[in-house]
């Protein structure tokens, strides 16, 4: 009762009329989270995407200038560097073919995997293991690549993988409550911006519908689009 009364309260400071600039809808996320912890500040994309036609389906990775995300487990499978050298460079686990068989076992620890295109033969056989969750090695996201060095580093500073769902909506921690305005919002505009670029060329009409951002548990709050 406590929480719902909490959450009304602060449901009530934000007008759901209003369409927020990123610099107030900030200050507002901040003033309104109602968790005892330290709240996440997330964000949500509804992009005009038709997702059933591929080119429309948008994929990739971005660094955003600050990273507020827990921190990613890097799984690297190859043969390019020693068990020594994984650890040094920040990977939680390293293998070849004995780690493609703990998959098949069931083992998913991990939030992304890094490997070279020699194992993608055999990765690429546990599709339907890694595929549902996101899991599968892409070249495109960096995660299928001869240098696995460079791309264990960049995914543990903070490189997030991004996509659409269904509906043409893109989800992403952006800050923590805590976290000075400033930082959340240069987060925002970056992203913001990246999507603008990645705009597939058949889309008519406008590309941004709504742009949300809410913590954890709290209320939702619109921002304007400009141009």
């Amino acid at each position: 009762m406590a929480k719902n009364k909490k959450y009304t309260a602060a449901r009530a400071l934000v007008d759901s009329k209003k369409l927020y600039s990123v610099e107030e809808a900030v200050n507002l996320a901040k003033k309104t989270s109602i968790t005892k912890f330290d709240a996440s500040i997330d964000i949500a994309i509804k992009l005009n995407l038709d997702t059933t036609k591929a080119e429309q389906q948008l994929r990739g990775t971005i660094a955003l200038p600050y990273y507020f995300g827990k921190q990613t487990r890097v799984l690297i499978i190859s043969d390019t560097i020693t068990d020594a050298q994984a650890k040094e460079i920040g990977a939680d686990y390293f293998g070849g073919k004995d780690k493609i068989t703990e998959i098949k076992g069931g083992w998913l620890d991990f939030d992304v995997i890094i490997t070279t295109p020699k194992f993608m033969p055999e990765l690429s056989k546990l599709g339907k293991i890694l595929g549902p969750k996101g899991l599968m090695p892409n070249p495109k996201l960096g995660t299928v690549t001869q240098d696995v060095v460079k791309a264990t580093k960049e995914f543990k500073l903070g490189k997030m993988n991004y996509r659409t769902d269904t509906y043409g909506n893109i989800h992403m921690t952006i800050g923590k409550v805590s976290a000075a305005a400033e930082k959340i919002i240069q987060n925002i505009n970056t992203l913001i911006e990246f999507i603008a670029s990645k705009r597939p060329s058949t889309v008519k009409g406008d590309y941004f519908q709504k742009i949300y951002i809410s913590t954890t548990m709290g209320p939702s709050i619109k921002i304007a689009i400009t141009k």
